[in-house]
């Protein structure tokens, strides 16, 4: 067997490690005689894998108490519903930052349920760069602020967080692409959601960690399915959740534990990406990334060629050289290597090889 460096943007490369432990569990679980996947979500065996998920991962970020983490299906973008149906609390409008497609998404899909105030965009950058806070005009009544921290298709990240001008004004982040990247203070949010397919683990779960205080206040008429209430008070089990995804990203989570936690993972995240844009500016402009230097993105590193007739060639002999997932998203096109936390970092040295070795033979 031949494993490729797979830079996709999700579903997204698993750790080596984890991907060996469901092999070897997933006939027999810990002498259970079954497969996770068989598995009743309300048995013995699956509470404990749950509840050791849970513990781990908090941990990793040192949730504080008053806060609940759900398991939950459907994607951010079920999440871009679920928060102004829940967190809107009968106020006009919610403030958002636009910083990149997925913030539009958010946008547009809030716009559906309520009132939106953008506060500061980065369209006029065509989303290279982030919105200066100085021009943020935020408003104090906002029932809650929402940003994306880190945008996957243009390649741009937060790498502070950034606070709402109003310190009562809840901070909603969707953080599906870099969460558990760095360690993050949880207690500046009101809510941090995530897609699993990313930097957790296989599509069909989706994290949410909500302060307490923000459940229960839903709108009239919210789908029972849409209310944070309904899970907070069955522990994500209102109906059978996604478990196999669950029980991975649980694997995950005791990896990252034994990588050394989200302090280790920051060092190894910004060392692989910087290692990445030197090799792109120091090709003599064969190789351009259009992101800022300020708000480049430790997860996904954009770039494209000086000749875009050569991208082609680029990615076919890239994927005959082990490096997969290479192509850019098809809004922006150009290249994209995803370099989440399972992503060794000699991954990265044989990209950084090919890169050196095709602008040579190309230049």
């Amino acid at each position: 067997m031949q494993r490729v460096h797979n830079f996709s943007a999700g579903p997204a490369t698993l750790p080596l490690d984890v991907l060996q432990q469901a092999r070897d569990e997933l006939l027999d679980w810990n002498g259970s005689g079954m497969s996770v996947m068989e598995m009743s979500h309300r048995g013995r065996h699956f509470m404990t894998i749950a509840a050791q998920a849970e513990q781990d991962l908090r941990e990793l970020l040192a949730i504080p108490a008053g806060y609940k983490v759900l398991f939950l299906q459907g994607g951010a973008h079920t999440q871009f519903a679920m928060i102004p149906l829940n967190l809107l609390r009968g106020r006009a409008s919610a403030d958002y930052l636009d910083t990149g497609d997925w913030s539009l998404k958010a946008i547009a899909e809030a716009r559906r349920l309520g009132g939106v105030q953008v506060v500061a965009s980065s369209a006029a950058s065509h989303y290279t760069t982030l919105p200066d806070p100085a021009d943020w005009q935020c408003d104090p009544a906002a029932a809650y602020f929402h940003y994306t921290s880190n945008e996957t298709i243009r390649g741009v990240e937060f790498h502070q967080i950034p606070l709402p001008a109003h310190a009562d004004t809840p901070l909603v982040a969707d953080m599906s692409s870099n969460i558990l990247a760095r360690p993050v203070d949880v207690s500046h949010f009101g809510l941090i959601y995530a897609g699993a397919q990313k930097n957790i683990g296989p599509a069909g779960l989706t994290l949410v960690i909500v302060r307490e205080d923000l459940i229960g206040q839903a709108r009239a008429g919210t789908p029972t399915m849409l209310d944070y209430a309904t899970f907070a008070g069955s522990d994500s089990m209102y109906n059978t959740p996604p478990t196999y995804a669950w029980y991975l990203a649980g694997l995950v989570f005791q990896w990252l534990r034994r990588q050394g936690g989200l302090a280790a993972m920051a060092v190894r995240n910004q060392r692989k990406s910087e290692k990445l844009y030197a090799a792109i500016d120091d090709s003599g402009g064969f190789y351009r990334c259009p992101v800022a230097v300020s708000c480049r993105s430790w997860m996904n590193v954009t770039f494209t060629l000086a000749d875009a007739a050569l991208e082609p060639v680029f990615l076919q002999q890239a994927e005959a050289a082990g490096l997969s997932g290479l192509k850019g998203h098809r809004l922006v096109g150009g290249m994209r290597a995803s370099l989440y936390n399972a992503m060794p970092e000699a991954g990265v040295d044989a990209l950084i090889g090919f890169m050196s070795e095709f602008g040579r033979s190309h230049g």
